[in-house]
This record gives structure tokens, sequence and C-alpha cells, in this order.
């Protein structure tokens, strides 16, 4: 594991494995950067892989007050880190990390996506806007699991597998990372496509959304491809958003490699 700081001085703790093209991995919500191991692993032989804890996670440090240009300046560094150009990939939420971070004109030479949550309805805004809201206000009382609940039952996941998820031992592990589902949240913005800023992005984009997922998330991958100047967008048949590292890699490796 290797440090490195960012611009505000914030450590950030990353891995590197692999020779060849630079990549980063950008991990979503709720995750820190061993989530995106076993696909770093698969991509190893043909490019050099970076991973990282986002700030406020794993072993990566914090400091306040946070802000998205923050974490765009963590890439930038970790950029750095690999010569002063690479590709970068992000998933979930990851992904809007990603897309604004090509958009800011960072050193960027291709980025991939994979289901960026984004809202095209007003009914998902508005879900997304009471989201915020019920966040903000857990985490200002310090309620942790409270946060951590909020954040499933906005992807979906049933009462009795969050009662569950709540007695399991990997819990603890989720509530630890709770203060940085806000930093999520903060990238989304107010959860639509930033349709101004994907369009001024320069460099080549990749949208991608399983084919057994939510139909939603097909919908936004189609939406940021059809919105970047030069976005495609590719469709992973029988994945969902727990996508496969062994399926998502050659997508990702045929891209980068182009």
């Amino acid at each position: 594991m290797e440090t490195t700081q960012s611009r505000d001085g914030t450590p950030l703790a990353h891995t590197r494995t692999g020779r060849g093209p630079a990549v980063i991995l950008v991990s979503g919500a709720l995750s820190t950067g061993a989530t995106l191991a076993p696909l770093a692993a698969a991509l190893s032989d043909r490019f050099e892989v970076l991973v990282y804890d986002r700030r406020g996670r794993g072993g990566s440090g914090d400091t306040p007050p946070y802000a998205v240009d923050r974490e765009v300046e963590d890439l930038a560094a970790l950029i750095e880190v690999l010569g002063g150009e690479a590709s970068l990939y992000g998933i979930s939420s990851g992904g809007a990390l990603v897309l604004r971070a090509a958009a800011a004109g960072l050193p960027v030479r291709r980025a991939a996506v994979y289901e960026v949550p984004y809202a095209l309805d007003d009914a998902d805004a508005a879900a997304r806007a009471e989201y915020t809201e019920r966040l903000t206000q857990a985490l200002r009382d310090g309620r942790r699991g409270d946060a951590v609940e909020l954040f499933l039952r906005l992807t979906g996941l049933g009462e009795e597998m969050i009662r569950g998820a709540r007695r399991s031992p990997m819990w603890a592990g989720l509530e630890s990372v709770a203060p940085s589902l806000a930093y999520d949240d903060a990238v989304l913005g107010d959860g639509r496509p930033p349709r101004e800023a994907l369009a001024g992005i320069g460099v080549p984009v990749l949208a991608l959304a399983g084919g057994a997922g939510a139909p939603a998330m097909r919908a936004a991958a189609r939406e940021i491809a059809e919105t970047v100047p030069d976005g495609r967008y590719a469709e992973l048949a029988g994945q969902s958003h727990m996508v496969e590292p062994g399926v998502l890699a050659p997508a990702l490796a045929e891209f980068f490699g182009g």
C-alpha cells in the first residue's frame, strides 16, 4: 500500500499492479479500493492499474470541509503518480466522479463508467432529494446505521434484507464509512445528468450497463453516451449492478486499449 498526498494534504492510500498504459479504478458508495481489486487483477496483464481508497474511507484520510472539487483533486494527484496521464473507470457514484474529473479537464485519456445512478424523471429526482435531506439529518445526529439503511433502501434493497444486513458481521464496516455517503450524494448533485458538463467532455467515454439490471440504469447510461460528444454505450449481458470482474474486464480492456 502506497500513500500520496492530495492538494489539500489529505493522504490517499492506493495500490498499483501490472504494467502498461495507466488506469485508475474509482469505487462507489460504501466501498473502498479493495472492492475493485479483483477487477484490477483482471486488467493487470495489459495495464498498470491503480486502485485507491477515496477520502474518508479505508486507509485514506479526510480533510473537512468536504467539496466535490477535492475529490477531483485527489484524482489529479493519483494521475501524477502514474506519470501525468491515465484512463479512468468508475462504478455507480464513482462513475459520476470520473465524469466530473473528465469534464474538469484532467489529463484523462479515456473514461469508462458503469451504471451511474442518474435520475431521469421527476419521481426519481424527488426521491433523491428526500434521500439527501434524510441522510444529512441522520449523519448530523450521528445515526450512522440509519444512514446506511437509507442508502440501502434507495438502492431498492428490501426491508428483510436490510434487517439481515444489520445483524451481519459486515455492518460495523458499513457504519465506519457511512459519513462518506454524503460525499457520494454530493458527487451526484441534484441526481440528474449534468448535461452541460457531459457535453463539454473532450475525451472518449464508454457508458456501460448490465443487461439484467434495472432499466433505469440502462437509460441513464444511454443518456451519458448520447450527451458526451465522443460517447458510446455498451450493455453487458446477464449483469446487474454487482457486475462480475471477469465480464467487465474484457470490455474495459478493449476500450482502454483503443
